[in-house]
């Protein structure tokens, strides 16, 4: 079962996967955790990944039968990714490792969930007898978008909604998103920032009078962002992987403490983590690695959360975000699953911009995470030096975790094994990318065929056939006109 962050009662999962959002606001988390032994662990070990996903998502999934998830597990992972290996470990050195999220159709771990999302939608429709068309409202920093739209293109029953940041994602993410197929597609351009868009899907889904107006309509509102426990819930299983394929390799013996570090906007990756520490994986540190949007980085340093500050477009866009709604779980799970608490400092974020957490909730942080953020410079030093050093090319984001390890190491001494999540494939930022690695091209095809010949692999051809597709979703809105835009959108309009 689970529950609000705000105090709401205890749903089913299915429901809450069917929500997306709980009826008080708030965000929806286990009601308790499971827990897994060391035994427990070391049984994935020999198991393929959609099997591992079967028996960690069995535990967080209360009213799927077994049956369901393996079903869904399968269709998800099954042949949907490189070399039907959805997250392999790659060794950078002895204690290093890159945990590659990005093999996947959009080549960023927003697969990892979406792929699965779907079918797990479909599985809770039916549970709860709901026959209306399912909108699925997505808010997008660049990788969300492309990997919801990819998940739900022609899935009978659904309909899928994205807003993304006019001018403020990469420009293979753009393209992936306004090229994309599908009779249920939209995709709208927001002009302002991913908060700008984030804030107003949440002011739709808080509307009581859009949703009865869309459910005379036979349409109900769900969502594919992280604030979904169906598209948090399968990011944990990645780390449970990790930690056995660590096993696999005799890199590490049963119960070694591995610190994870990870690229982190809007907090749902590293939340997962948090999650998988709680059901008894054994982690160590969790890093926290921000951009110069350091909303982040800030709070685990301070204890004060505060997004009146400027905002920043950086070379690690996906990270340019400064309302990071999966804190809120965070915050729950730390002040002792305190809703009330909880739903204060929310209000306060919402009418002021800030709120701050006592000294006793800012030791508890501190205890569970450290925090840092990289500037665009370091990060694309960091990008040189990963390829000069160890013959591996990586994207912006991955460059921030890299980075922030980098940093760790050197002020701490500590060379416990550490595993840096590795969020995106760098053809999607191929510009950064090349220019990091002394190349002055600007046009984006040009630069990843830059990369595909100092890597000698082929560009990956979702991102090869983008320079022929047509565009076809130019829809654009202003932040205060999104619902009447997502109106529009639904009657078929240009979207």
């Amino acid at each position: 079962m689970l529950v609000s962050t705000r105090g709401g009662g205890a749903v089913t999962a299915s429901s809450a996967i069917l929500a997306g959002i709980a009826p008080d606001g708030g965000l929806y988390a286990p009601q308790s955790f499971p827990h897994f032994t060391l035994t427990d662990i070391q049984n994935l070990c020999p198991l393929p990944y959609a099997k591992r996903a079967q028996i960690v998502l069995s535990t967080l999934l209360d009213d799927f039968t077994t049956e369901e998830i393996e079903t869904a597990t399968n269709a998800a992972y099954g042949n949907r990714f490189e070399q039907n290996d959805p997250a392999p470990i790659r060794t950078v050195n002895g204690n290093t490792h890159l945990l590659e999220l990005y093999h996947g159709p959009t080549l960023a771990f927003k697969d990892m969930a979406l792929q699965i999302l779907p079918h797990l939608l479909s599985m809770s429709a039916r549970k709860n007898g709901v026959e209306d068309e399912i909108c699925i409202l997505v808010a997008t920093s660049g990788d969300t978008g492309k990997a919801a739209l990819e998940g739900f293109c022609n899935v009978p029953g659904t309909r899928c909604v994205v807003f993304y940041p006019k001018d403020g994602v990469s420009h293979a993410q753009y393209l992936q998103m306004v090229t994309q197929a599908g009779d249920n597609t939209h995709v709208i351009a927001v002009e302002g920032n991913f908060d700008d868009a984030q804030t107003g899907v949440k002011r739709i889904f808080s509307s009581k009078a859009y949703a009865e107006t869309l459910r005379a309509q036979k349409r109900i509102l769900s969502s594919a962002n992280s604030i979904n426990y169906g598209r948090l819930a399968p990011q944990v299983v990645y780390y449970f992987s990790a930690y056995a394929d660590l096993l696999l390799q005799k890199a590490i013996k049963p119960g070694d403490p591995v610190h994870f570090v990870v690229p982190t906007g809007n907090f749902g990756n590293i939340l997962a983590a948090a999650y998988a520490r709680e059901m008894g994986l054994p982690i160590g540190k969790l890093i926290c690695a921000s951009n110069a949007n350091r909303v982040l980085a800030d709070f685990i340093r301070t204890g004060i959360y505060d997004v009146n500050r400027p905002f920043y477009k950086t070379h690690s866009p996906s990270m340019d975000i400064l309302i990071s709604s999966n804190l809120e779980r965070y915050l729950f799970e730390l002040s002792g699953r305190n809703a009330a608490q909880v739903s204060d400092w929310m209000r306060s974020l919402a009418s002021e911009g800030h709120y701050t957490v006592d000294n006793d909730m800012h030791k508890a942080i501190n205890k569970t995470m450290l925090g840092g953020w990289v500037s665009d410079d370091e990060g694309m030093s960091t990008i040189q030096r990963t390829f000069r050093e160890a013959n591996v090319i990586i994207d912006p984001h991955t460059a921030v975790a890299f980075t922030m390890l980098n940093r760790y190491r050197l002020e701490s001494g500590d060379t416990t094994h550490a595993v840096v999540v590795s969020t995106a494939s760098p053809y999607k930022f191929a510009h950064a990318v090349t220019k990091a690695l002394g190349s002055g091209e600007r046009d984006d095809f040009v630069c990843c065929r830059r990369i595909a010949y100092i890597t000698g692999r082929p560009i990956p051809p979702q991102i090869e056939a983008l320079e022929a597709l047509p565009i076809r979703h130019t829809a654009v809105c202003a932040p205060d006109k999104m619902m009447e835009s997502l109106t529009n959108a639904l009657q078929g309009g240009n979207a």
